[in-house]
């Protein structure tokens, strides 16, 4: 196997812990890096796993696990997991994996999955819907897309996004999620090819040629993989269309950083808003 036969990777860093006295990597942490990854996997079609499941109706359970050994890695070493899914059978998946130290082959595994019922265990078919996106995740296809209008047609979508991440999981007061910005808003929701509504944000007018990203929100097992920069992305583009000279937003501190990579500086001081930190920081789109 090569690099160049995956369009998955998960980086990861050998850690102390999982090297043996032999000063190598023990042979079964390779499962679990591939299990990590795997994780990391359905991330990349833009699927909540546990969500997921419940829509499609069943879900995955290991059938068969093999790892064949080329190589050992150190501790410290930078790791490249790759996946790709190879067979989708009636009720089986199988995944094909290679662990690279750079370009350097050091483990290749294959994992069989089976799709089944989680309460009696037995198999079903693999649905269409989750062999679409597979098929079409491994021909190169994006797996999420983004909507731009205004409430009437997304704020259902909108707010239920809005509801798992600032209420249920930041306990912001729900009255304080929702103002009468909404109805002039223009809202985006990324959605991925399950029709789920995964991550959120709005774009109201603050001043005269100043535009104010705000109800940024997405979903906690998706952060990380750039839905939230596609949905900034989109309400930029918007700013910039309608002749806004700068865009503003309050940032809460733990997403500064997600805001500073995407282009944004922080002005002012730090204040705090429902009860979180927060930065104002601003762009030109």
């Amino acid at each position: 196997m090569k690099r160049q036969d995956f369009r998955f990777f998960h980086r990861l860093r050998v850690r102390w812990a999982e090297v043996d006295m032999q000063k190598i990597v023990f042979n079964a942490h390779y499962l679990m890096y591939f299990d990590t990854a795997i994780t990391d996997y359905w991330r990349a079609l833009a699927l909540p796993y546990e969500e997921t499941m419940v829509q499609l109706g069943g879900d995955l359970y290991v059938k068969k696990a093999g790892v064949e050994y080329h190589g050992s890695a150190r501790f410290d070493d930078r790791l490249d997991v790759a996946l790709k899914c190879a067979r989708i059978g009636t009720s089986s998946m199988t995944f094909a994996g290679a662990i690279f130290r750079g370009d350097e082959l050091l483990i290749t595994c294959e994992l069989i999955y089976v799709f089944a019922d989680p309460a009696s265990q037995t198999s079903r078919p693999v649905p269409d819907a989750l062999r679409r996106l597979l098929t079409g995740y491994e021909a190169g296809e994006p797996m999420l897309h983004v909507k731009a209008g205004g409430w009437a047609a997304l704020g259902a979508d909108a707010g239920k996004v809005r509801t798992a991440v600032f209420v249920e999981e930041q306990r912001i007061p729900m009255q304080m999620v929702w103002d009468e910005a909404d109805n002039t808003a223009l809202h985006a929701v990324a959605y991925n090819g399950l029709g789920q509504g995964i991550a959120t944000g709005r774009l109201v007018q603050h001043a005269e040629g100043v535009g104010k990203i705000g109800r940024m929100a997405v979903h906690r097992a998706l952060r990380g993989s750039r839905v939230g920069a596609d949905i900034l992305h989109t309400l930029m583009g918007a700013a910039r269309e309608r002749g806004d000279r700068e865009v503003m937003l309050h940032a809460q501190r733990s997403a500064e950083g997600f805001y500073q990579r995407l282009g944004f500086t922080p002005r002012g001081e730090p204040f705090e808003e429902v009860g979180i930190p927060h930065i104002e920081m601003v762009k030109a789109p």
